[in-house]
């Protein structure tokens, strides 16, 4: 059995090899990303100096759980609600949402999402995801991939004058360790579940 899961990421031990089956629950697994993903923004933990959002951490452990293609299909289905203008980003509001909020100070983060998911289903096909370690070096990739094209756009619209790892980067160190050392944690954790279960 541990043969059988070899190469696989955690969504694909819940679906079927082939045939509609397969189609039908990627499809359900996409639709229910992409709800994780929307509620998971909007979730606030108090925290100092600012409050924990769990944006990311869905980001990261859908990109970990679902495989690059896969959580290449949910993120860009997340986005492409957003620029809708639904309420489903982490600072998006009635007043403030769709392409308008998407091309704002947190459009360098939205690439970074993408670029995580990407990055962290590719790690997890390589078996990252099976030890706390590696998982834990994912998800520190993955938190790189996302302020590299943040703190770019940051200083491009508002000019590299201002404090811009002030502003988009060292307030959320402290809350994305420690998200960090959750996801590690939970996908490992996942596998081991598994792995009793089916041995």
């Amino acid at each position: 059995m541990a043969k059988a899961l070899t190469g696989k990421v955690l969504a694909e031990t819940l679906l079927p090899e082939g045939g509609v089956a397969l189609r039908v629950k990627q499809a359900l697994l996409v639709v229910a990303g992409i709800v994780a993903l929307a509620i998971a923004a909007k979730i606030k933990v108090p925290m100092w100096p600012v409050p924990i959002t769990m944006g990311t951490f869905a980001v990261l452990t859908i990109g970990a759980a679902y495989g690059a293609r896969l959580g290449l299909v949910t993120i860009l289905g997340y986005m492409l609600v957003g620029a809708l203008g639904y309420d489903v980003f982490v600072g998006s509001s009635a007043e403030l949402s769709g392409v308008s909020y998407m091309m704002g100070a947190t459009g360098g983060y939205l690439v970074g999402y993408v670029l995580a998911v990407v990055a962290l289903g590719m790690a997890a096909r390589a078996g990252w995801d099976r030890s706390m370690g590696r998982m834990a070096a994912a998800m520190l990739l993955g938190n790189v991939l996302i302020y590299v094209p943040g703190l770019l756009w940051l200083g491009h619209l508002y000019g590299w004058e201002q404090p811009i790892l002030a502003w988009g980067l060292t307030p959320f160190l402290i809350g994305d360790a420690l998200k960090l050392g959750l996801a590690a944690l939970l996908i490992p954790g996942l596998w081991a579940l598994i792995g009793r279960a089916r041995g």
